[in-house]
């Protein structure tokens, strides 16, 4: 081609690659922004469905923009399931729900390889199928009700994000998060989760009955013929962002210290627990909880618009964090001591604006 004959693409019609959400951010003030406003969004959609519960799908949402996972514990008829499928609405990913029962095997969550013969060269492979557990939100309900060879099982998916079925290692959908249900009352026929695996939700929440004036509106929105349908607020995109927004927000010296005093002061058999702690605890928190206490700090003060984690965030969320980490003894359980109110007597015990030692 000779130069006259050349021709030349304006710079104008040059297509530039769309950019990515994290992109069209500007700035940390307009991220921690765009996180209030999606917590908002979502508490505001879930408010068609579900009546009151603010605080369980608050610790809900902190499990997920933390890359955690969430346990529920409640009697029935609490809408426990309902809000978790109804939360699934409102973000735009893959959703799936697995019912635990006594006959559940590790391969009914995970997949498993069959024989498949190719129609048209009648050859024969393995051929994976996905099983549930390939998904972004993972609802297990009632998860105590299976085998401790399917909780396993469970336990891989949610450490490591992976599954391993004949040999091969396959990575899970990201984002990716499980949110379990549990049935504290009937507990004949059940498989109680053991401590290690209990030690991988970030937040053991339990759901209360609701008010009286919950109720009342629930008995009348239950009576509607047709109820409001909540909009999809995010995507993984935006989760993923939001996750990473959570990892940047900066935590003072004297928040790390007031985190680690309090986990270390549930240890009864070492010098430093509280006196409390040592006549009412058989063992305390270990490290994983110091760590959950800094990530959750930081989504608290994310959702709530600010830009720095202070003490009051970490002790927002100390409770649920806490209550499925330590563990009462005899003398406790006699004088009706629950772990709920050893972390409240924690928190009394130790000031927020300690100084650093």
């Amino acid at each position: 081609m000779t130069a006259e004959t050349e021709s030349v693409i304006p710079d104008a019609e040059i297509s530039e690659p769309p950019l990515t959400f994290a992109e069209q951010i500007q700035g940390d003030i307009q991220a921690v922004e765009f996180c209030r406003k999606a917590h908002s969004s979502i508490q505001k959609e879930l408010g068609k469905v579900i009546v009151g519960q603010s605080q369980v799908v608050e610790e809900i949402l902190i499990a997920i923009f933390t890359r955690s996972h969430a346990l529920l514990v409640g009697v029935p008829g609490l809408a426990k399931t309902l809000l978790i499928s109804t939360l699934a609405q409102t973000l735009r990913m893959g959703f799936r729900r697995i019912q635990f029962t006594p006959d559940l095997m590790p391969s009914d969550i995970t997949g498993t390889e069959v024989i498949y013969q190719d129609p048209t060269t009648g050859e024969k492979q393995f051929k994976f199928l996905s099983g549930p557990l390939f998904s972004n939100i993972v609802l297990a309900d009632e998860i105590n009700r299976t085998p401790p060879k399917t909780q396993a099982a469970m336990l891989e998916a949610m450490q490591e994000r992976r599954v391993t079925v004949g040999g091969t290692t396959r990575n899970l959908p990201e984002p990716f998060f499980v949110l379990a249900t549990q049935n504290p009352l009937e507990q004949e026929g059940t498989y109680p989760l053991p401590e290690a695996q209990l030690d991988r939700f970030l937040f053991l929440i339990h759901v209360g009955y609701p008010t009286d004036k919950e109720e009342f509106q629930i008995m009348k929105r239950a009576s509607d013929m047709e109820g409001e349908k909540p909009e999809a607020v995010l995507n993984a995109e935006q989760i993923l962002f939001i996750q990473s927004t959570v990892k940047k927000i900066p935590v003072p010296e004297h928040v790390y210290a007031y985190a680690k005093r309090i986990v270390r002061d549930t240890r009864c058999k070492t010098e430093e627990a509280l006196p409390f702690c040592k006549k009412w605890l058989s063992f305390g928190a270990g490290p994983r909880a110091s760590l959950a206490l800094i990530m959750a700090a930081k989504a608290h003060a994310l959702i709530n618009g600010q830009i720095y984690v202070g003490c009051h965030n970490v002790a927002a969320v100390a409770h649920s964090i806490l209550r499925h980490r330590i563990a009462l003894n005899f003398a406790a359980q006699g004088e009706g001591i629950t772990t709920h109110k050893i972390v409240t007597m924690l928190l009394d015990a130790i000031p927020q604006n300690e100084p650093i030692k």
